[in-house]
């Protein structure tokens, strides 16, 4: 009786842990793969992309960016077209045709009417001309690579966060120079008469980033108090990042002084006025009686009607 008991016992426990085996690979299969080990962050999106399993947002970036590389390569092919038009026009070779020389070839097309550089036309590379487009910003699971991503303009607050970033290092550097009792040389002192900042367009084509007025003070204000910094040399190659130089006035831009002629009328004299191969001095009295006078001849002294409507101004 002793034995059959016991073989009961071990019967009923064997039966119990047969049926607890077989719950916990139905419910947690996972538990039984373990020495297989488990694949790699890279492994895993590698297997994901490969099996098409993208998140929603990269698919749409994915259709965005096939869209706009087939957009760029009509563009380009276009442009190498007119180019190779343009060459013929002007008689050269296309394959060794420059910008310069696209740039040279547009000015003498066009005649000297069009005052305004904006009326003339532009032919450059589209690279230059349409503005560039952000690169992927999140990988195939959906997540972000840049840790500022959900504020909305991360390429804007990671600046901010870099100035911020320089001047407590330039803080550092301060109180290191204290504690040695030196004092900070005011000759590196960044000289910042010739220069500006950025203008908030030049500043939101670098970031690819649209920012609002506010933003762009902030970003000033900002910069401002990292220049200031009596230090702030230190950092000068970041700083000239984001500064441009002043248009500075020449001979040329300065207004002439008026003189007078022998019956008291006010005058100006230009001289040296250059057109393709042509050499004039200009003379402009005040006041005047509205007549032109052209070697000694009248508006006629041109054959055509687009040179005399250049020059008159009626």
């Amino acid at each position: 009786m002793a034995n059959i008991a016991q073989i009961a016992i071990r019967f009923k426990g064997l039966q119990i842990q047969n049926r607890l085996s077989t719950a916990i690979k139905t419910c947690k299969p996972a538990l039984y793969s373990t020495s297989v080990g488990a694949p790699s962050s890279a492994e895993s999106i590698a297997t994901v992309s490969k099996k098409g399993k993208v998140s929603k947002a990269m698919k749409a970036y994915l259709e965005r960016a096939k869209a706009h590389d087939e957009f760029m390569k009509i563009q380009n092919l276009e442009f190498k077209l007119g180019k190779r038009h343009l060459a013929n026009m002007m008689g050269e070779d296309p394959e060794t045709f420059t910008q310069a020389d696209i740039d040279r070839a547009i000015q003498y097309l066009f005649p000297s009417g069009l005052y305004d550089k904006k009326a003339r036309p532009l032919m450059k590379p589209p690279e230059e001309v349409i503005p560039q487009r952000k690169a992927a910003e999140f990988d195939e699971t959906g997540r972000p690579f840049h840790s500022m991503f959900y504020t909305g303009r991360p390429n804007y607050y990671k600046l901010l966060f870099d100035i911020v970033g320089y001047l407590n290092n330039l803080n550092a550097f301060e109180d290191r120079m204290i504690r040695k009792q030196l004092t900070p040389d005011p000759t590196q002192q960044i000289d910042t008469s010739g220069s500006e900042w950025l203008s908030k367009d030049v500043l939101e084509k670098m970031l690819l980033e649209d920012i609002s007025e506010i933003e762009y003070e902030n970003f000033v204000n900002v910069m401002t108090r990292l220049i200031q910094h009596p230090y702030s040399y230190r950092e000068k190659a970041f700083i000239d990042q984001y500064r441009k130089p002043l248009l500075a006035k020449t001979d040329a831009d300065q207004i002439p002084t008026p003189q007078l002629d022998e019956n008291g009328n006010s005058f100006i004299t230009v001289y040296e006025c250059l057109r393709k191969s042509a050499r004039a001095d200009v003379t402009i009295i005040a006041p005047g009686t509205g007549k032109i006078t052209i070697n000694g001849q009248d508006i006629t002294y041109f054959e055509s009607v687009q040179p005399r409507e250049q020059v008159s101004p009626f």
